[in-house]
């Protein structure tokens, strides 16, 4: 095993490099731990790009991380559907006689939001995180095919900006939304969306998801700063 360094030479697959040149095993292992590391290291840069905040410098004071695992009491309201904690997951489903999607409201109004989740749909419909006054000021809008943001002075809604996105089916995407005076954000699976308008800046009275007729939720955050 001493000699090992010394006299051990292999020679690398045809394609790999020229057949007669000999490679030490340790030249071997470097060359095949780079090949191996590289797209690793790739990732998570990737992932690091797409990462923290997109409007606010740093994140504000977390307001409530529901363990979803209990029933909702005060702040939160249950206006529209079935929303149902179930061992860390958030199972809504739509009421079809009342005909209107489900609705989960968190009455602090906050000035400045960061909303982060994960949901999943095994039909992809629509999903929205909005914000409110006495009526709605501002929404994400996610699609099977877009994302978009839109304010809500009038009605419709005006979309301010918009996306495109591939339709996922059945698999959890994170979803990051900012609001923070008259701009408002969202970041998911990656690509990042902006808009702003000044009916944005309306204080709020509560935040909100919603979804289509069923969906799922997990790691739910609200962070901010109250009104």
């Amino acid at each position: 095993m001493g000699q090992l360094g010394q006299h051990a030479v292999l020679t690398l697959p045809q394609g790999m490099h020229s057949p007669d040149t000999p490679y030490s095993i340790l030249d071997t292992l470097t060359i095949s731990m780079s090949r191996l590391l590289a797209p690793l290291l790739l990732s998570l840069l990737l992932v690091g790009c797409a990462s923290g905040p997109l409007l606010v410098e740093n994140d504000p004071p977390v307001i409530v991380a529901p363990d979803l695992r209990s029933d909702f009491g005060e702040p939160w309201k249950i206006p529209h559907g079935e929303w149902k904690p179930d061992n860390g997951i958030l199972r809504m489903t739509e009421i079809p006689a009342r005909k209107h999607v489900p609705v989960l409201q968190h009455w602090i109004g906050l000035k400045t939001a960061v909303i982060e989740l994960e949901f999943r749909q095994d039909v992809p419909t629509t999903f929205y995180i909005g914000c409110d006054a006495e009526k709605h000021v501002g929404r994400v809008v996610i699609t099977p095919k877009e994302v978009h943001i839109a304010e809500d002075s009038v009605k419709p809604s005006h979309i301010l900006a918009r996306m495109p996105l591939e339709t996922v089916k059945g698999q959890w995407r994170h979803v990051r939304v900012e609001w923070n005076g008259d701009r408002m954000a969202v970041r998911i699976d990656g690509q990042e969306l902006s808009a702003q308008h000044p009916f944005l800046a309306t204080p709020k009275t509560r935040s909100w998801i919603a979804g289509g007729k069923s969906a799922e939720v997990r790691n739910l955050v609200i962070k901010g700063v109250a009104q």
